[in-house]
């Protein structure tokens, strides 16, 4: 008798599910459910935890059951991911007390970061994250409640973030992963993984803080109340979770020191396999999903999500190819210009940026523009801002002993294959572009087949992808592209000075 596997993923611009068998991990059902978020301030990013959290993973749980008809009984496992670190206050129910704020690219509590580093100095805050303080921390953002929302504050019972709402939902029980539990710098002791139950910039929030699990223990089975909302049987085991992008690199079989992930989505992440503890004032060094695995994690702020900008405000379709893809179509640009765009370099830092700037009021922008220049050209560029934002993102690696020689690329920027080769050939890395099942939601599914048993590890998606595409350097452009990166490097860190002028 067959036994299936569930995995779910709240994204930042969708969330989406998928239903796998669990022998062979061929998927029997599919679903997706597009959503936005609310930007109610400058610098502020939020989500209804309520309506697009659990109202989608309810939705398309129900969706999966129905699409493949396997009755509930034979699910023998749940996983779920999310974007990630965001910070939702919840009551002793599990019931929000407002959006939830989401992960970096909310940039709200850059004052509560100075509140940190003033009480505590620089070199203690380093001891303990083992990163620098940046917008991705979640203290910072729990602080920001405490400051300007003390009776949000005051009434939470939890501090969740998106995954472990939903497995509390599921389980009634309050828990985090180590990954996660590693960005709530700096009230946590990331090599130690234990919470600092002290007092620091007048609150305490360790009491509201779940216990920590490994991603794949077992949290619970679903509750009675849980199983009649969502349609899954009572019972069923459900893991702890992660965040979506470690989700992702599980998906595509990262699972052995050096192994690289890069994540293509609205934002990007760049996940590296380590054996050993990185501490770093660039990235964040966290622990991994296993015990004794640890990663070193950046990533960019706005990556798909400049072509969705694109796409929505530049972009002229061609009217006579109404029914391609409007993405798919956009893509077709790359083929009229040419690499380096004709000397147009842009600055992709749209929604400020992370690693290896962490910049906050970073901006975007193009620089070079002349009449001559069109739409392809403008496209190509944001493309290539990309590729030098990697190639960047790589040399701080380098620089701290983390040499990296290839990239799993995923999300759904890695479908256009021409970015992706515009990747290879400006970071000089090759680009591993899996062609059997992938996505945080597949990687969900796993990590719940590694919690129940089915799997040993976290290389099951390797082994069923043998048709994975590999994107070699094409060296042709070599020169160009170097050109135009020092005109990028250089530009952010000469126009930097002005950039508090525009906030």
């Amino acid at each position: 008798m067959s036994n299936y596997l569930i995995g779910v993923d709240i994204g930042t611009g969708s969330s989406k599910g998928v239903l796998i068998e669990a022998k062979d991990g061929a998927v029997l059902a599919q679903s997706t459910i597009p959503h936005g978020v609310s930007l109610p301030q400058p610098g502020w990013v939020e989500q209804d935890a309520e309506k697009i959290w659990w109202g989608e993973f309810v939705q398309i749980v129900k969706d999966l059951l129905q699409e493949s008809g396997v009755t509930p009984q034979k699910i023998i496992g749940v996983g779920v991911s999310g974007i990630g670190p965001c910070v939702l206050p919840v009551d002793e129910h599990f019931n929000p007390l407002r959006p939830a704020i989401l992960y970096g690219i909310d940039t709200r509590a850059t004052a509560e970061i100075e509140q940190y580093l003033q009480e505590l100095g620089e070199e203690e805050v380093f001891r303990r994250a083992g990163c620098e303080l940046s917008a991705s921390a979640v203290a910072p953002k729990i602080l920001w409640l405490h400051n300007n929302e003390p009776e949000v504050y005051q009434k939470t019972s939890w501090f969740l973030t998106c995954q472990n709402f939903i497995v509390a939902r599921l389980t009634g029980v309050a828990s985090i992963d180590n990954y996660t539990a590693s960005t709530y710098s700096p009230i946590i002791d990331v090599e130690k993984r234990t919470w600092i139950d002290e007092t620091v910039a007048g609150i305490n929030p360790t009491a509201k803080l779940p216990d920590k699990y490994w991603t794949t223990d077992m949290i619970g089975g679903v509750t009675p109340d849980a199983a009649r909302i969502t349609g899954l049987y009572p019972g069923t085991p459900v893991i702890a979770g992660t965040i979506d992008a470690a989700a992702e690199a599980v998906s595509i079989g990262n699972y052995a020191a050096g192994d690289t992930m890069g994540m293509f989505g609205s934002s990007n992440s760049i996940i590296t396999l380590t054996s050993t503890y990185t501490r770093s004032r660039t990235f964040w060094g966290l622990n991994w999903l296993f015990p004794d695995q640890y990663a070193v994690v950046g990533g960019m702020a706005t990556v798909g999500s400049l072509t969705k900008w694109f796409l929505e405000n530049i972009y002229t379709p061609d009217s006579e190819a109404s029914d391609q893809n409007p993405y798919a179509q956009m893509a077709e640009l790359l083929n009229m210009s040419v690499p380096g765009a004709n000397n147009l370099v842009a600055l992709p830092y749209f929604e400020g940026e992370r690693t290896p700037i962490n910049d906050p009021l970073a901006r975007g922008a193009f620089f070079g523009l002349t009449l001559r220049h069109t739409q392809a050209d403008l496209y190509r560029a944001l493309l290539e801002a990309v590729g030098f934002g990697i190639r960047h993102n790589l040399e701080s690696l380098a620089d701290q002993g983390i040499l990296v020689k290839f990239i799993n690329a995923v999300g759904g920027g890695s479908k256009n294959q021409g970015w992706m080769q515009i990747i290879a050939n400006i970071a000089g890395v090759d680009v591993r572009i899996p062609q059997g099942n992938s996505g945080a939601s597949y990687g969900d599914a796993i990590l719940a087949g590694i919690g129940v048993g089915v799997y040993e590890n976290a290389s099951q998606a390797r082994i069923w992808d043998e048709a994975a595409l590999v994107l070699k350097p094409d060296k042709t452009d070599k020169e160009t592209y170097k050109r135009l990166y020092q005109v990028y490097h250089e530009l952010y860190e000469r126009t930097k000075p002005l950039l508090p002028l525009l906030s």
